[in-house]
Formats: structure tokens, C-alpha cells, sequence
């Protein structure tokens, strides 16, 4: 069944991600990683939904690496930004990965 535009379906924290399979989960990205030029193009970024992620003992069970394949850059996509990501969850270097993502950015509520 297709997804209206803007709707997702339910959101699971970053550390009930499956081993493998689809899933949406939402959290602020934490670092991201620039490639030199001479390197195939590729955005990765780092996402948490922890705000105090990096806890001894935690193991980065709070991450998830997000992999933008053909990209240098993703537009909005900075340290700081809230996202809401949906795709194919697999394991890299032990790290849930999400390979070019589906993205929606989510703003502040400015008050």
C-alpha cells in the first residue's frame, strides 16, 4: 500500500532498530563525514536519539550511520538537524546502517 505524502509509518528508537530489515526511527545528527575529492562520492552521517549518547557502557546502541551513495552532500543535512529517516536497516562495522535513507527534515518550533 502506498504511503500518502507525508505520512510515515511508526517510529521505533535508534537502539530497537532490526538487525536487518525496513524501519523509521528519528533523531539529531551528530557528525558528519566529508570525503576527499579523489574518493567515490559518499555523505555519511552519524544519528543519535540519545541526547547523551556517548555514556560509558552504552556500546553506540543510541547510533545509526546514515549512507548517501553518489552524493558529496545532502542538502539540510548538518550536525544539529533533526531528522526522521526511513529505509533498510543492515549492520556495518557493527553499527546499524541505513543506506540512502528517506529523509524528512524536522524543524523547531520557534516560540
Amino acid at each position: 500500500m502506498p504511503l500518502e505524502q507525508g505520512s510515515w509509518p511508526a517510529s521505533v528508537a535508534i537502539n530497537e532498530l532490526p538487525v536487518r530489515g525496513r524501519a523509521v526511527c528519528s533523531g539529531v545528527i551528530d557528525a558528519v563525514t566529508i570525503l576527499p575529492a579523489s574518493a567515490a562520492p559518499e555523505f555519511t552521517a552519524i544519528m543519535t536519539d540519545r541526547e547523551f549518547h556517548r555514556v560509558a557502557g552504552d556500546g553506540g546502541s543510541h547510533r545509526v550511520r546514515l549512507v548517501w551513495l553518489g552524493r558529496r552532500r545532502v542538502p539540510g543535512v548538518v550536525v544539529g538537524t533533526r531528522l526522521r529517516i526511513e529505509g533498510m536497516v543492515s549492520r556495518r562495522d557493527g553499527l546499524p546502517t541505513v543506506y540512502n535513507p528517506r529523509y524528512e527534515i524536522i524543524g523547531t518550533q520557534e516560540t
